[in-house]
């Protein structure tokens, strides 16, 4: 039920909330008697509505306030293509903001992707998801629209707060702490979205929204979804199987701290690394301790173990569904030797399948994807969240 509290007040709401996302007060769909109904906005226009508007970034790094003629969120990658980020940063603040705006009566709008992050990639919301499929998708659910309208943004511009929402919160908080704050303010900007809705205790109507957003809504755009087909059409050509998420790239590693069996300057490059992100707060780490408590990704080396006690052979086919494995040729050489079928996109697809998809990771990383949930095999070697995402799918 929506908390007497709140209730009672009739909360009147005019106004703006930036977070990971962005959306206005929706129109009424159906009644909901545990959600904010639209009758707490009955005195207001949709033109005067309550907004949110929210940004969906790379949690520790937030950019400037601003409002872009189309609303959205952000992806970024500075090397290869990091898998994890598609699916845990993107895909879970995308879900649970969409959760959020059901829950307070909000409309949505698209959200732009950041740009300025560690990973750089230049992609836009509508260059990894199919925007009409997202949007038709979940009509009757939350109404969402692609781009915030220009007199919003002059009429907010002046009246902003700024703050994260609380982590791992449950629907009460955002019924209790963060709803009445738009009798005050027009714009809230939830500069922090990673995160910041419960895992469990939820009631099940948004569990199942959570899941509707993330299995069905989310679509690829047609581009990568006839690339992604074309792939797992070629590797289907060429018998079964096995999708390998090697998560031993470059960013994992500095960030966990987990170094072994690299070289000495290469364990010095992570750590020099990881000092210059100041927003990764773990500096100094015994990789050693990490990986005794069992924190670390397997290695390539290991991962050769593993296949072959699993009983694999040399016959496998194994695609490894991940970015540029960290020290490369020579990180790889052990796992090559026992799967000489060791391939990836690159060596499948021709430098014009990809051309238009280099130096953007996220759209990399969702072909990645699509041949992992179409994989006869899925072996991720870290307990992350690509994995949990590709076994949820399948």
């Amino acid at each position: 039920m929506l908390p007497p509290a709140v209730a009672a007040a009739g909360v009147v709401h005019k106004g703006l909330l930036l977070c990971h996302c962005l959306g206005l007060r929706r129109p009424a769909i159906r009644p909901r008697p545990h959600l904010v109904q639209p009758s707490h906005f009955r005195s207001r226009s949709l033109d005067q509505s309550l907004l949110l508007l929210w940004q969906l970034l790379v949690p520790q790094l937030l950019p400037q306030i601003r409002f872009p003629s189309s609303a959205g969120a952000s992806l970024s990658s500075a090397f290869h293509s990091y898998d994890e980020f598609l699916n845990k940063e993107l895909l879970a603040c995308i879900c649970d903001m969409v959760t959020v705006a059901y829950l307070l009566n909000l409309t949505l709008v698209i959200p732009e992707l950041d740009k300025t992050s560690f990973w750089a990639d230049p992609s836009d919301f509508d260059d990894i998801f199919d925007v009409r499929h997202f949007i038709d998708s979940l009509r009757g659910e939350v109404h969402i629209t692609q781009r915030l309208p220009k007199r919003f943004s002059r009429e907010a511009s002046n009246n902003i707060l700024t703050m994260p929402p609380k982590s791992w919160s449950d629907e009460k908080y955002y019924l209790h702490q963060i709803l009445p704050l738009f009798k005050k303010f027009k714009v809230i900007r939830f500069n922090k979205t990673d995160a910041r809705l419960a895992n469990n205790g939820l009631p099940v109507e948004l569990q199942k929204l959570r899941c509707r957003v993330n299995y069905q809504a989310l679509k690829f755009t047609p581009q990568i979804e006839a690339l992604g087909k074309k792939l797992i059409d070629i590797l289907r050509g060429r018998g079964a199987f096995l999708a390998l998420h090697l998560r031993y790239e470059m960013d994992m590693l500095s960030f966990s701290g987990c170094t072994h069996g690299c070289l000495k300057e290469e364990a010095e490059e992570l750590k020099r690394m990881r000092y210059a992100h100041r927003w990764w707060k773990e500096k100094e780490i015994d990789s050693a301790d990490k990986r005794l408590k069992g924190l670390c990704p397997l290695t390539p080396e290991e991962t050769s173990l593993i296949l072959q006690a699993l009983g694999f052979d040399s016959s496998t086919q194994i695609y490894i569904a991940s970015g540029e494995t960290y020290g490369s040729a020579r990180r790889l050489s052990a796992l090559r030797a026992a799967f000489p079928r060791l391939v990836r996109k690159e060596m499948l697809l021709g430098r014009e399948d990809l051309k238009q998809f280099q130096n953007h990771s996220s759209q990399m990383a969702a072909l990645d994807y699509m041949v992992s949930i179409a994989s006869d095999v899925f072996i991720p070697t870290f307990n992350g969240n690509m994995a949990k995402v590709v076994e949820g799918h399948t």
